[in-house]
């Protein structure tokens, strides 16, 4: 048998390392190609540097293999247009690892070796966080069926605004706001919120900005935005989630830092993703919201 996994616009075999979008090959040398097959198969996991290492290096195999899982990274994300700093893809933990972060699907098919009655196509969606275990998908089938699985929140996240008077900070504060869409999208998570981060209405000035209006127009039952704001020694974001219905802060917390570095961006970006995971989560948040 022959596996693909399709995510996105994008289908990769494991087995042979053979990546295409669209049905047009891409091309990925044999060693990055292993270490997707590696990400692909844990979606949603932390995979540590140095479990990497042991699969693609073996023991006795001398290169220098930090300067060497840097290129396979980055051959990755040159080969999926993805990018670091708004992962769609591979997420860069820092002094972690990596995790694959967007959604996939497992196809299994026949190869040519195979009798013709195992030919028949099999698609299993990846829901959640850890294997493809029939148990699984069954349990939540199951769950579907009957009707008890909780209604996804949808969440709209607003580009963040710029406080600090300097220009360079624009591009700051609109990767920081990418960031927890990228988060909040990740698959332990879309299976309980509908995330929207890049719809025009997310886009009009803060001036002209109705939050009610906003929501209601995208079908959002929650609203994420923040500002940026600095003095002489630090940067502050100031995060907030606000309940549509009646524009009432749900959460709201400050985040001081010397600078926002890439790392930072994403260790913030966590931040504000569990927070809102976990607010939803309590059953106050949903009071006289929408759900």
């Amino acid at each position: 048998m022959s596996e693909r996994v399709t995510f996105g616009v994008f289908e990769f075999e494991p087995r042979s390392g053979t990546l295409t979008r669209e049905g047009i090959p891409v091309r990925l040398q044999p060693q990055p190609a292993r270490v997707l097959a590696i990400l692909v198969s844990r979606p949603g996991e932390v995979v540590s540097r140095e479990e990497l290492r042991q699969q693609i290096w073996s023991e006795g195999t001398f290169v220098d293999f930090e300067r060497g899982l840097n290129f396979c990274i980055a051959q990755i994300r040159s080969a999926l247009k993805d990018a670091a700093d708004a992962p769609r893809f591979i997420e860069t933990i820092p002094r972690r690892g990596y995790r694959f972060v967007a959604p996939i699907r497992v196809a299994v098919g026949a190869t040519a070796a195979d009798p013709p009655s195992k030919g028949r196509r099999i698609l299993v969606p990846v829901l959640a966080l850890g294997t493809l275990a029939a148990a699984t998908v069954i349990l939540i089938l199951g769950t579907w069926i009957a009707g008890t699985a909780a209604p996804r929140s949808r969440i709209a996240v607003v580009p963040f605004d710029n406080e600090t008077g300097l220009d360079d900070f624009d591009e700051i504060a609109r990767g920081v706001a990418d960031a927890p869409v990228a988060r909040l999208a990740t698959p332990e998570r879309v299976a309980r919120l509908a995330v929207i981060g890049n719809a025009a209405a997310l886009h009009r000035p803060r001036a002209f900005r109705d939050l009610r209006r906003i929501g209601t127009s995208l079908h959002a039952d929650y609203i994420v935005l923040a500002q940026m704001k600095r003095d002489a020694s630090r940067v502050r974001l100031i995060a907030h989630l606000i309940r549509v219905k009646d524009e009432s802060h749900i959460w709201a917390n400050t985040f001081d830092r010397p600078a926002f570095t890439l790392e930072v961006q994403a260790e913030i970006a966590e931040a504000i993703a569990r927070a809102v995971v976990d607010r939803l989560s309590q059953p106050s948040s949903h009071a006289n919201g929408n759900n």
